[in-house]
């Protein structure tokens, strides 16, 4: 079965037969053990050290359908280097295209991408009051209050607006929830401390894991309907990454420093900003992968389905109100 691998060593990645070996370098230059990687398990690479690869290893990942992902020193997602578009299909994208310049339909999705990330903030937040912090019904309420506004925009600023503000009052739900660390507010660029460098590097990997299974369907990643489509990001992915960011990112982090699995130790301060150690890192991103593995009993499916999958599926009702006009419902929490 195929998985994501993360290198957090610099160091050479080269072909041997149909096996990737990687031989990773330390801070003076020497070189370490190599590590084989059969191409075949290989789902996507998360490179988050310096790099060394030439052309002939960017072809052969394509050919395998392997897409990296890049990170710089200072954890941010940098860019992707994704196969060729083989599942791109033009009708797909005509009307992909057709919907985002259509003013009111491309709103009428936006709403309803909107209405998922905050009903599965309130299933998030919910799930802890009901736990004795009682002080997180108020809370609830004012993100209520603003929820209920959505229907009502009439422009995508205006919903944007509403998700700012939305987003501030339930990052200010975490100091409640979590025992040990303080968030005090929300800061990006440079994350301040290490609830808000948890959250950023969980974010971006939600972004990346809808970036790969936007990938495997017949979406085009640039078009998106939330968020302005730009110059060198996949922004289809950010739209998708709101509904599932409470889900997978919040509730791990919560769960991560509470049963101290990650601890104070475990962050390192580079001008003025927080970051996570190398260790730290690796133990997040082996979290990550159990999660995304982790299966709930699907309602509509009648089975077991996990929740890479789900992101999957938001994927292809997405697509089936592009092409086909069926109604998109966006995942809201049940479990």
């Amino acid at each position: 079965m195929k998985k994501p691998y993360y290198l957090f060593n610099p160091g050479r990645l080269e072909r041997q037969d149909n096996t990737l070996k990687f031989t990773p370098r330390d801070e003076e230059g020497n070189e370490g053990q190599p590590r084989f990687l059969p191409v075949e398990t290989v789902d996507s690479l998360y490179v988050f050290g310096a790099l060394d690869a030439n052309s002939a290893m960017y072809n052969f990942l394509g050919k395998a359908q392997v897409s990296v992902h890049f990170f710089d020193w200072y954890e941010h997602y940098t860019g992707s280097f994704m196969p060729k578009e083989y599942l791109l299909a033009g009708k797909v994208q005509v009307e992909q295209v057709r919907l985002y310049t259509g003013a009111k339909r491309r709103l009428a999705v936006a709403q309803l991408l909107l209405e998922g990330a905050a009903a599965n903030m309130l299933r998030v937040l919910g799930y802890y009051k009901n736990r004795n912090t009682p002080a997180l019904g108020p809370i609830m309420a004012d993100i209520e209050q603003l929820a209920s506004g959505i229907p009502a925009t009439v422009a995508v600023p205006e919903l944007m607006g509403i998700e700012g503000n939305i987003r501030q009052i339930y990052y200010g739900a975490f100091d409640h929830i979590i025992k040990d660390f303080d968030m005090g507010g929300r800061s990006k660029r440079p994350p301040k401390n290490e609830v808000n460098a948890l959250i950023s590097f969980g974010n971006m990997m939600c972004y990346t894991a809808c970036l790969d299974q936007i990938y495997h369907t017949q979406l085009n990643p640039t078009i998106s309907f939330l968020h302005e489509p730009g110059f060198r990001r996949y922004s289809l992915a950010l739209d998708l990454a709101e509904v599932f960011k409470p889900v997978l990112v919040d509730r791990l982090i919560f769960s991560m420093l509470n049963k101290r699995e990650i601890q104070g130790n475990d962050f390192r301060y580079d001008l003025n900003r927080c970051l996570l150690k190398e260790s730290a890192g690796k133990k997040f991103a082996r979290s990550w992968d159990e999660r995304l593995k982790e299966t709930i009993q699907h309602r509509v499916l009648k089975k077991a389905v996990s929740y890479k999958t789900l992101i999957r599926l938001e994927c292809y009702k997405l697509q089936k109100h592009i092409v086909e006009g069926v109604p998109y419902k966006p995942l809201k929490m049940w479990w």
